[in-house]
């Protein structure tokens, strides 16, 4: 089906890559487009709704119509010296913006870098963030051609526009003159208008979801007879949300809230569930706000027109075959996006569960849940519709509540970033639960989430873990179908995010952070009526990296007194941050069981579980440890009556004293995680380094990437990654003050014995080929050697090892003091931008994966933990009696590594192997570099929906 917001691309050199859909203020969807000629009735239709007021702002003087003179200046453009952009909605011009570039003096000129620009907004769309939106895009479009600057000259009266201005952020200058004021703007980005950008960002994806998740009226469409369809399911508990309960406590001043039920071949009269259905949403008297889409596939591109038509803000489109199915059903759920987004609506879906609010002034639920949940500080965002149902089940099962529910599907346009930004405005969500599979954009997902982590919890449990097991029908960028998952690691870690691995450990850990205060620490007490689960738990404790205590066992006769008095001891132990009680049932002898101080046969009508007063003193010490401001949670087994004793005081009760152990364990690290960030705002920086020649190194870069290789390799398949020459490599790493210890060829012995004399005694001697590099098991280095006849001796022996010394390309190395030998990497992952990465060489990060990973640009403080990570930094700090190396050069290094990679994005990765750190210094012995053109960053540019 046609776009009718898209306009005819045949034009010549039409920058199709200008359209862009985009959320406004209120949460509306809009698109922003080029003006082509094709659209003069559109310019004419629009200029005829702007109010005389407006016009006068435009043209400084009574400005009633357009001749048709104007109608061809303002369409017709050379897309290079003037640009013309619209905002369309559902067909028709809101907004309009023209540059034009001009030279030194004010004229019009092909050469210039400044331009004059103009902006129009339809008073009815004043407010909305129109002229915010399309500043943007047009600044963006005026840099591509080559424009730096703005000039602006507005009425002072006007004081919509010269704000629109002032509140960019950009770098700008103002003047009054002649009754007008005149503003001169850079178009360089500052970190103001970026963080401007963002703040409105931040405010139109909250509001779009705010506006879908309280609708002051539904409709579902696909609505049968027959109560087995998924059409009369919705309706059903959508019903069941819209109760006569909730009306009678409703504002009466306001409108009542209405369903509707849609069947395109009901008779005129049928009522479904004590509701008219209509045969069409356009024959519905009042507005809509959503519409819940249950007909097939081949009637959805007729049904969300119609809903366009009538003014629906947004759809829960629940019918499946999209991209799920394959490239052609991905081509209809991008068109599907597309018209919904044209006609200002937003997507759920398709193939969506569905949407839940248990707000009780906007109880909502637009899903196949059969019931709302109870209302609780849960928001819960997951992109299945099995695991929705599983995860709605354990909130129930577990006596929890939500606050608001989205199970998207296919996720083509509202997005678990879209959630994060509301559920960062929403009081009532007191932690977020995540089930992930995919990452649309993962750059601001990072950006969102940490955000949002410093005042809220935000769990989540990845699934698709392994490369190339993406679920179909996910709407996901090449570059993020192929996220490592250790890069994913290091995403969630920078962030602030708790990875869990599966959807009970996912509730478990939710559920402590709901309803706990945060560990000050990771000191652990264990007390309770069991030694071997005491002992049990402290071992968890230990494999967590907790610190716990010694068990105090209370024995198995242990009294609710006898708990009262020593959780009481252990909660007031400064010593001790968290608490963690275990718990067993009394044990009797024969047939009979401990309860109370008595002894009970097995028919006794008394007998429990559990002992009622233990329940007692656990709340009890719940509520000293609330005000202590230390976690108490308890680990049982066999017990089934106490954790639903437990529920009302908030305690979390676990069936293992494993899945207690790591909820704390997430608990202590997000805990430490926010006191880090608390901190790091007030003291992390990326220091001043010396030695830095950025200029330098662009043009190294620069001159590798115009080589002729260079623009071959662009063609090729995998993309245009360049590895440098030894010498390039060696020579851009020192514009960044990174030396390489240099090596020197040694085809044969004389060569050898002269590249150590040039050196300096004592030397190494290795290999260099590709088969060889970094493989001394395989015998291609030979150590301290310090003189010519030790020198030449280790050349015969690998030449005839290795099969030639020129197949092995040996060279000759001064050797490097006696150290730690490590690694250090830097790689630019498309999606997500470069990851700074740190282990031990060999074994350690070869064969365990023992590697640690920071996002880049990196602090002091991020590359001082990054090398404390790995579980084999005891060697770092003087394992064993062993001497300490020089941490604080290896720190100095990774920072000029994210310097250089972060300053220079051309550059690909970069790999340092080994950096052997010694007590005093270290010396780098090996180096890669690899570049690559310019990767686009979507995340730095105007604001965008995305279009997959």
């Amino acid at each position: 089906m046609e776009d009718p917001a898209v306009a005819n691309p045949a034009q010549p050199d039409y920058p199709q890559h200008w359209e862009a859909d985009v959320l406004l203020r209120d949460g509306g969807t809009a698109r922003i487009r080029p003006i082509t000629p094709d659209d003069g009735g559109r310019l004419v239709e629009f200029y005829e709704q702007v109010s005389d007021q407006s016009k006068y702002f435009r043209f400084f003087a009574p400005y009633p119509r357009l001749s048709d003179k104007d109608v061809r200046r303002f369409t017709h453009h050379d897309f290079v010296n003037r640009v013309g952009l619209a905002v369309v909605v559902r067909d028709h011009f809101i907004a309009t913006v023209r540059y034009d570039r001009i030279d030194a003096e004010g004229r019009p000129s092909e050469h210039g870098t400044d331009a004059e620009v103009a902006f129009l907004v339809q008073d009815a769309h004043q407010g909305r963030g129109v002229a915010s939106a399309l500043l943007e895009h047009i600044a963006a479009v005026a840099q591509e051609r080559g424009i730096r600057r703005f000039q602006a000259e507005v009425l002072p009266e006007n004081r919509k526009m010269v704000k629109v201005f002032t509140d960019a952020g950009y770098t700008q200058r103002r003047s009054f003159a002649d009754g007008v004021v005149h503003l001169e703007f850079d178009l360089e980005q500052t970190d103001r208008s970026l963080a401007v950008m963002r703040a409105r960002e931040h405010r139109a994806e909250a509001r779009s979801v705010q506006r879908l998740l309280t609708p002051r009226s539904v409709a579902v469409i696909g609505v049968s007879r027959n109560p087995q369809t998924v059409g009369r399911a919705l309706l059903r508990d959508l019903l069941g949300s819209f109760d006569t309960e909730f009306e009678s406590r409703y504002d009466p001043k306001r409108a009542p809230r209405a369903v509707y039920a849609v069947n395109r071949s009901a008779p005129p009269g049928t009522e479904l569930d004590g509701i008219p259905v209509h045969r069409s949403i356009l024959d519905i008297p009042g507005p809509v706000d959503l519409a819940v889409i249950a007909v097939p596939e081949s009637a959805v591109p007729a049904t969300v027109a119609e809903c366009g038509a009538h003014g629906v803000r947004g759809l829960v489109v629940v019918t499946a075959g999209y991209a799920e199915t394959g490239p052609e059903g991905r081509d209809r759920q991008r068109a599907l996006v597309r018209q919904a987004r044209a006609a200002g609506m937003r997507v759920i879906g398709p193939n969506a569960f569905g949407l839940i609010n248990t707000d009780p002034d906007h109880p909502l639920n637009a899903s196949l849940a059969p019931h709302l949940p109870d209302r609780g500080g849960f928001g819960i965002f997951c992109q299945s519709g099995a695991i929705g149902v599983a995860l709605l089940e354990s909130v129930h099962r577990r006596g929890l509540g939500v606050s608001s529910f989205a199970s998207v599907g296919n996720r083509s346009d509202v997005s678990g970033n879209d959630f994060l930004q509301y559920w960062a405005e929403d009081d009532a969500t007191e932690v977020v639960l995540l089930y992930l599979e995919s990452f649309g954009n993962p750059r601001k997902f990072t950006r969102i989430a940490r955000r949002l982590a410093a005042a809220k919890p935000v769990v989540v449990v990845k699934g698709a873990r392994h490369t190339g097991s993406l679920p179909p029908g996910h709407a996901v960028p090449a570059t993020a179908t192929g996220l490592r998952d250790a890069t994913v690691d290091a995403l969630f870690e920078q962030a602030g995010v708790t990875r869990v691995a599966t959807i009970t450990e996912l509730f478990d850990t939710g559920e402590l952070l709901a309803q706990q205060p945060l560990p000050p620490g990771d000191r652990v007490a264990v007390v309770g009526n069991s030694d071997s689960l005491g002992l049990l738990t402290y071992d968890a404790c230990l494999s967590a990296g907790l610190r716990p205590c010694t068990p105090v066992d209370l024995t198995t006769a242990a009294t609710g007194e006898n708990f009262r008095i020593a959780l009481d001891v252990a909660l007031s132990n400064p010593a001790v941050d968290a608490v963690i009680a275990v718990a067993i049932p009394p044990i009797g002898t024969s047939a009979h069981a401990f309860m109370g101080g008595r002894l009970a046969g097995p028919d006794d009508p008394e007998m429990g579980s559990d002992d009622p007063e233990i329940a007692t003193a656990l709340l009890e010490a719940g509520e000293r440890a609330r005000e202590l401001g230390k976690p108490l949670v308890l680990a049982h087994l066999a017990l089934t009556d106490l954790p639903t004793r437990l529920r009302p005081g908030g305690i979390p009760a676990y069936a293992a004293p494993e899945r207690a152990v790591r909820a704390l364990a997430h608990a202590v690290h997000y805990a430490q995680w926010r006191r880090r960030t608390a901190e790091a705002e007030e003291t992390a920086r990326v220091p001043e380094l010396d030695r830095i020649d950025e200029p330098g190194a662009r043009a190294l870069v620069e001159a590798a990437l115009s080589t002729r290789a260079a623009v071959a390799a662009r063609t090729q398949p995998g993309g245009a990654r360049i590895t440098l020459p030894d010498t390039a490599a060696r020579a851009l790493l020192a514009r960044y003050g990174i030396d390489v210890s240099p090596t020197l060829p040694a085809p044969d012995e004389e060569a050898a014995v002269r590249a150590a004399e040039q050196l300096g005694y004592p030397v190494a001697l290795k290999a260099t080929a590709p088969h060889l590099r970094h493989r001394p098991d395989l015998g291609s280095v030979r150590l301290d050697l310090t003189g010519e006849p030790g020198l030449r001796r280790a050349h015969r022996e690998l030449d005839a090892l290795l099969g030639g010394a020129a197949g092995a390309r040996l060279v000759v190395q001064r050797l490097a003091p006696r150290g730690v030998d490590t690694v250090i990497g830097a790689t630019v992952d498309p999606a997500v931008g470069a990851i700074l990465s740190f282990g031990l060489a060999g074994a350690p990060a070869e064969l365990l994966g023992d590697v640690a990973h920071r996002l880049v640009p990196a602090t002091d403080q991020d590359v001082a933990g990054l090398i404390r990570e790995v579980r084999a930094a005891p060697l770092l700090f003087g394992w064993r009696g062993a001497e300490a190396v020089d941490t604080g050069a290896l720190e100095e290094l990774l920072l000029r590594v994210s310097q250089l990679v972060d300053d220079v994005p051309e550059i690909a990765s970069v790999d340092l192997e080994p950096v052997v750190v010694a007590p005093y210094g270290l010396a780098i012995l090996g180096a890669r570099v690899r570049v690559a053109p310019l990767p686009v960053r979507s995340d730095l540019g105007p604001r965008a929906m995305s279009t997959l």
